[in-house]
């Protein structure tokens, strides 16, 4: 095969990679700023006071302000005496990590979409409330683990969000590697697998200063266990395997052993100065990304 009918090929293959990408990427994209939109119009965003020189609001004095900070000028249009504001212009990091591994590709038919394009779509609605708000946003063990801020940045994890990677094994864990210290992180994932795996980079992060929150997402049917009669069950890579005749026996053990993986998430999380949560794919994604938002505080705030 000739170099000219290799760039071909490759040029073929690059093509519907792109196709394929641009087709997902604006419905997820749109679907995302839908969803931001939702949130970001009964917020305040990231404004705050700080030492910035955008003019923010005033308000008024309170006892132990310095005199320095009272603005003449509008305290002498009133009784009163006014402090004039600044809003705070030092964008932060937070560190987003989506678990894409095949567990998250389950959907039973109590839920509208798989537990990966739920938390694509908090991932990037997320992001497009934080970049629009000044902050920098990194997708870990991504083209897009660089934190940056800016609309090129959030193409950047859109169309990665958007293009399903290949070689992805049965349960997720955050990638390796060293956070840069401050800011915080956002973990999304079904939590299935091993937590050997999961535990180091919350150690990692919490080491470094990063606090963050854990969402736990699940199909309505991991959390109900519906299962009757003879069932088989196999992981999603069909590395696991398992056929029972009585399933609703299982029940029981199935949840207590769901609420004890929870509680070590939970205990994990605070651990580390972090927040936990459960989403379900049956609800809403706002109520989902509202949790997420205020758990950051307001967008960093």
């Amino acid at each position: 095969m000739s170099v000219a009918d290799i760039a071909q090929r490759g040029a073929g293959w690059l093509r519907r990679d792109a196709e394929r990408v641009s087709g997902a990427l604006p419905a997820l994209l749109a679907e995302a700023e839908r969803l931001a939109a939702s949130i970001a119009a009964g917020a305040h965003g990231r404004k705050r006071a700080g030492p910035g020189e955008t003019f923010w609001q005033y308000r008024q004095a309170l006892p132990g302000d310095p005199n320095t900070a009272i603005d003449w000028r509008r305290s002498g249009r009133s009784d009163h005496l006014y402090i004039r504001e600044m809003e705070w212009e030092a964008a932060q990091t937070v560190w987003l990590w989506r678990d894409d591994a095949l567990s998250m590709d389950y959907r039973s038919d109590a839920a509208p979409r798989s537990k990966v394009e739920r938390v694509s779509l908090l991932a990037l609605a997320l992001s497009v409330l934080l970049i629009r708000g000044g902050e920098r946003v990194a997708l870990l063990g991504t083209d897009a683990a660089r934190p940056l801020s800016g609309e090129t940045q959030l193409r950047r994890i859109a169309m990665t969000l958007a293009k399903p990677r290949e070689h992805r094994p049965d349960y997720g864990a955050p990638p390796d590697g060293a956070f840069a210290r401050g800011g915080k992180a956002v973990f999304l994932s079904d939590f299935l697998g091993p937590m050997e795996a999961v535990r180091p980079a919350l150690l990692r992060a919490a080491q470094a200063g990063i606090s963050g929150v854990i969402v736990q997402v699940l199909d309505p049917a991991e959390e109900a266990f519906p299962f009757d009669g003879r069932v088989r069950f196999e992981s999603m890579g069909r590395e696991i395997d398992f056929e029972t005749h009585r399933a609703r026996a299982l029940a029981d053990a199935y949840r207590r052993r769901l609420a004890e993986r929870r509680d070590e998430l939970d205990t994990l999380a605070r651990r580390c100065g972090w927040r936990m949560t459960v989403h379900h794919t049956d609800v809403s994604p706002r109520r989902g990304l509202l949790w997420l938002y205020a758990a950051l505080g307001g967008g960093m705030g």
